[in-house]
């Protein structure tokens, strides 16, 4: 069974594609949940390396969660989840001086 931190953490993750940073490495996921909640598929690149996340999470009948790590050992799938940021709008969740995304079309200041 996974812990009520992990299982937040890995909440906090949007289903689909985002970015986003972990140990100061950007970083772009796939994030997938089944429709019925019990299995979810997790794919990390980081972007500027050769860095890569992957598991399964199955939700037996019992409640419990079962991580599958694909390659690599659970410890690591652990550290990336509780430390992943998610950016958000541009903005990397949890950082005290986010910086904003511009897009290729965007020309002058960002206005709030």
């Amino acid at each position: 069974m996974e812990s009520v931190e992990f299982e937040a953490a890995l909440s906090a993750i949007p289903e689909g594609y985002s970015e986003g940073i972990h140990k100061k490495r950007r970083y772009g996921v796939t994030f997938r949940r089944s429709q019925d909640g019990r299995r979810n598929t997790l794919f990390a690149r980081e972007l500027a390396g050769t860095d890569i996340v992957s598991f399964n999470l199955y939700r037996v009948g019992s409640g419990d969660a079962l991580l599958k790590p694909c390659e690599m050992s659970g410890a690591k799938v652990r550290d990336f989840i509780l430390g992943y940021e998610v950016d958000v709008g541009g903005q990397t969740k949890g950082t005290k001086n986010p910086t904003r995304a511009l897009s290729p079309t965007h020309r002058g200041p960002i206005r709030k």
